[in-house]
């Protein structure tokens, strides 16, 4: 059943401003920062609190840890871990908890020293533990980014899908990220060079990381954090800021199986439970927060979301259409994105705060009235085994 019901809205967002913190401060003291200042954006006290959403980024036994190290005893804890998309999975969560009547006030937050730690995410394989395709992978010398450089290279092949289409996915989240001055402070700290809007052939120009991904289509590696505020209808009224409803989510996993399309995400699944449910198209999408690990991702995603046909996205973002001054959109990423803003190692939360700041029109690449945002998380890796998180949000 369709329902526009506004049972749950994001009421208080903060993006923590620094994405190289050279380790004087822990992912802890991040999220606490960040939470400090995402409640008093919505005019709320930690004591409101009533419900904690965790992915484990401040460490182990995260929900008790953050409980404690935050003052709180909430009535609900949440420590879904899916990567990525961890933080759609926790918006989907609250409000449904808000909606049960197990919560009024609901509180995400990240932290991540990433950059300052030396992680060479790309570089390395999946995270620890025993998964069941180590027999098939691990041996080979598996790369995280190898298995993006797969899917890019299956779908240039299935589809004639170019080099110079991928570009457009970096350029239009440079064009974005050019106008965001935390995002240009990120560039200069970790050393980018040249930073500037990029042009196609800067992109395909840029040094090959694995055949067919270039440089400047793989995300930067930062420090970083933030924080959500989500809270029920009786308690958004009186906020200190515009509530930014989410009307419908969906949730999905995919991982390898023979005869499996690897072009194909779990957002072909979670796309169209969460535009069901809100009742709502993503033809009618102002913005569209798509994470973008790698130009390939969004390429990729926005196919099973919905916005073109599976192979056709080549050619559907040619011509800067992405872009948030152009017609045709949606805008894509508008903070400038994991590829030239900020990626901590899971940036699902920073999905949800620039579709936040868009709806509220507090984007530095404003979309003029904005009404309708979509924000698409992918956790773990496009080309194997991956979870998707798909959440869209409304202003009133």
């Amino acid at each position: 059943m369709v329902s526009q019901a506004r049972e749950a809205a994001i009421v208080g967002i903060h993006e923590y401003p620094s994405r190289d913190v050279e380790g004087r401060v822990s992912p802890l003291q991040i999220k606490a920062e960040s939470a400090a200042a995402a409640l008093a954006d919505a005019g709320l006290a930690l004591s409101d609190v009533d419900a904690i959403y965790d992915a484990g980024d401040g460490g182990g036994m995260s929900g008790l840890t953050i409980a404690e190290y935050f003052g709180l005893k909430p009535s609900v804890i949440d420590t879904t871990n899916v990567g990525g998309s961890s933080y759609e999975y926790h918006a989907a969560h609250a409000k449904r908890d808000i909606a049960a009547g197990k919560a009024k006030v609901a509180l995400l937050t990240y932290g991540s020293t990433a950059h300052s730690n030396v992680q060479r995410i790309g570089a390395g394989g999946r995270a620890g533990g025993i998964h069941p395709a180590d027999n098939m992978e691990s041996f080979t010398g598996m790369t995280l980014i190898a298995n993006y450089a797969m899917v890019a290279k299956r779908h240039m092949h299935e589809y004639g899908t170019t080099s110079e289409q991928l570009a457009e996915i970096s350029v239009a989240t440079r064009y974005h990220a050019m106008r965001n001055p935390e995002a240009v402070r990120a560039m200069e700290d970790l050393e980018f060079l040249d930073i500037r809007e990029t042009t196609i052939a800067d992109v395909i120009g840029s040094r090959m990381i694995a055949d067919p991904l270039h440089l400047l289509e793989c995300c930067m590696i930062s420090d970083g954090g933030g924080a959500v505020v989500i809270a029920s209808p009786e308690v958004a009224k009186n906020c200190a800021k515009p509530p930014v409803w989410i009307l419908g989510s969906g949730e999905a996993t995919r991982y390898p199986e023979n005869g499996g399309d690897m072009t194909v995400s779990a957002a072909a699944q979670s796309g169209p439970q969460a535009f069901g449910e809100a009742g709502v198209s993503p033809a009618e999408m102002d913005i569209a927060m798509i994470y973008d690990s790698f130009s390939i991702t969004v390429l990729a995603l926005l196919e099973d979301l919905g916005f073109c046909a599976k192979g056709e996205g080549g050619a559907w973002v040619e011509g800067g259409r992405l872009r948030f001054d152009q017609a045709g959109g949606p805008a894509l990423n508008t903070d400038g994105g994991g590829l030239s803003s900020n990626h901590p190692g899971m940036r699902g939360i920073f999905l949800l705060i620039e579709a936040a700041r868009q709806l509220r029109g507090e984007s530095t690449a404003q979309v003029p009235d904005a009404r309708l945002a979509v924000a698409h998380g992918n956790g773990g890796m496009l080309g194997t085994r991956h979870c998707a998180g798909t959440v869209i949000l409304a202003r009133d």
